[in-house]
């Protein structure tokens, strides 16, 4: 796979780099994949009901709002995830089952820990734009992230 900082030099008129300094989680610490979102606050309803779905390779970036006051990635909604195909999550928010998440086969990162579960009051949205880091995640526009952090890339850019 082609190194974050690879792609950067390449496509430097073009990527959007994120200036977050995410922490991984999972097991994979390279992930790439067609974005999809999940806007929410403290509310993980709408991220369970995305990772139930087919990820197809794609990568879920959830827009929790920066909050570590609530988890909205653990154990079992990783688990559905690998069991569905996602290549990775981006949590800007908490996760738990920090242990866990380490030994499962997909890309994790997040702004840091909360052992505290969500609230479900299905709140939020899904497959609209979000922006955090000074990028703007749009649907179908490709992710890239490695432990250098992560970027995205229109998707007509990737072949370039």
């Amino acid at each position: 796979m082609t190194t974050l900082a690879d792609l950067c030099d390449a496509h430097e008129d073009v990527i959007e780099v994120c200036h977050v300094a995410f922490r991984d989680f999972g097991g994979r610490a390279a992930f790439s994949g067609p974005i999809r979102t999940v806007r929410c606050f403290e509310d993980n309803a709408l991220v369970k009901q995305a990772l139930s779905e087919p990820g197809e390779g794609a990568v879920l970036v959830v827009d929790g709002g920066g909050s570590l006051r609530r988890s909205l990635l653990g154990d079992n909604l990783a688990a559905d995830a690998v069991k569905n195909g996602w290549a990775g999550v981006v949590v800007f928010g908490a996760v738990r089952d920090t242990a866990e998440l380490a030994d499962m086969d997909i890309g994790i990162k997040a702004l840091g820990t909360c052992p505290m579960r969500t609230l479900k009051r299905g709140e939020g949205l899904r497959d609209a734009p979000v922006a955090f880091g000074g990028v703007v995640f749009v649907p179908g526009d490709l992710l890239h992230a490695d432990p250098d952090g992560l970027a995205v890339l229109p998707v007509d850019e990737e072949d370039g």
